[in-house]
């Protein structure tokens, strides 16, 4: 018996590989059912949008009153995401304070992000979004850099347009004003260990707002600043991301103790410049092959890429009237441009104010002179940062015709 077990060995051995990969198909096919037939995780779905509206409605303030970001609209978005069933049904609900567990991520590590954006309303009464696409792109862009969920673009782009247009009361009509809206996600999962979140809250509120500068233009100063970094090369400064402004609020207050309205955050051994306060960098110059240049610096890694600095970018390379760059500036660069009188102008940008004009940078214990105006000795800001505010506005408020102005309808 021993003798035919022995003999017949080989042939069992042989057998097996065959039997196996016989089964593999019958494995593999009894998988793909049973992954087709687990419920997929929900995706936004503007079509399933509940709205709830206030009976409590609220009286906009008078538009002399409004102060950035102190008053909020009657009503606010909210969706809630989970691992394992996706996201839940979004819905328009009154504004109120929000209920999460102390323990909650956000609390404990910080992760959030959010972004910033307006709504306008046009002559004829028409509301309009600015570039939409490129905020709820940023918004996916930070919440994948947290390890939180991602979004359908378009369907909460949607949500947002029928949200607007239910807060339409509180939408001035007045050129500058607007509808501030703050779009964000935090990480709701009720756990002190630090891992990527299995809930998540998305929710977005609303403010209006007037005019960044209420009386036209005023130029500020800066101190410029390498003792501390908003960003560096690895970390998150290219998402946007609670994380990147918390840090920043006590120098900040420093500067504002000497006599200066931002920082210019400098970098590296060159001090090279990155960011103004929370806005995108410009220099208007003349480079030292003589030619007429807008540089701001490139998108690095360390650089928010700005809905506003892609629109400056996108316009004045389409005028074509002098060279636009994107590349890495050192103050060692500025400070002999304007010692040979070649710096015509500088400004931040940003959704808050568009366009903020520099008039002078305090580096290494001395104030360096940025011009504004040589033609009006009394303006506060240059003919390039006027005309590049004059151009966006109009577009924000549909008068001049472009496809970055999105009617909400």
């Amino acid at each position: 018996m021993s003798r035919f077990v022995s003999s017949m060995r080989p042939l069992l051995m042989a057998a097996a590989p065959t039997a196996a990969r016989a089964a593999r198909p019958v494995f593999a096919r009894h998988l793909a059912a049973a992954a087709a037939a687990a419920p997929k995780p929900a995706e936004l779905s503007a079509a399933k949008l509940e709205i709830t509206k206030t009976t409590a409605p609220k009286t906009p303030l008078p538009h002399n009153e409004l102060v950035f970001g102190r008053s909020f609209s009657d009503h606010m978005i909210v969706a809630e995401w989970d691992q394992k069933t996706g996201w839940s049904t979004p819905k328009i609900t009154p504004y109120g304070k929000l209920q999460l567990d102390p323990s909650c991520t956000v609390f404990h590590y910080g992760v959030e992000c959010f972004e910033g954006m307006k709504a306008y309303k046009d002559k004829a009464g028409k509301i309009r979004l600015f570039r939409p696409d490129m905020n709820m792109a940023r918004l996916n862009r930070s919440a994948l850099r947290l390890a939180m969920p991602s979004f359908d673009q378009k369907e909460l782009t949607e949500i947002i347009k029928k949200f607007v247009k239910l807060e339409e009361k509180w939408i001035p009509q007045e050129k500058g004003y607007s509808l501030y809206l703050r779009p964000t996600m935090i990480a709701t999962q009720p756990s002190l260990g630090v891992g990527p979140s299995s809930k998540a809250m998305l929710f977005v509120i609303a403010s209006p707002v007037g005019p960044y500068f209420k009386s036209g233009f005023t130029a500020v100063s800066l101190l410029a600043q390498s003792s501390y970094l908003r960003a560096w090369p690895g970390g998150t400064g290219d998402a946007k991301v609670g994380g990147n402004y918390a840090p920043t609020i006590m120098p900040q207050v420093e500067a504002n103790k000497k006599g200066y309205q931002q920082i210019l955050w400098l970098f590296g051994p060159n001090d090279e410049l990155t960011e103004v306060g929370t806005m995108n960098c410009f220099v208007y110059w003349v480079n030292e092959q003589g030619e007429k240049e807008l540089v701001t610096p490139p998108l690095d890694g360390t650089i928010l890429p700005g809905v506003t600095r892609d629109s400056i970018l996108g316009l004045t390379r389409k005028w074509g009237e002098f060279k636009v760059s994107e590349r890495k500036l050192t103050m060692a660069e500025i400070v002999k441009a304007s010692n040979e009188k070649r710096l015509l102008e500088m400004f931040g940008a940003g959704t808050a104010c568009i366009v903020c004009p520099i008039k002078a940078i305090r580096y290494q214990d001395k104030d360096l002179v940025v011009p504004l105006d040589p033609a009006n000795p009394t303006a506060q800001a240059g003919p390039l940062t006027k005309r590049i505010n004059e151009t966006i506005l109009g577009i924000q408020y549909g008068e001049i015709p472009s496809e970055w102005s999105v009617v909400a309808e």
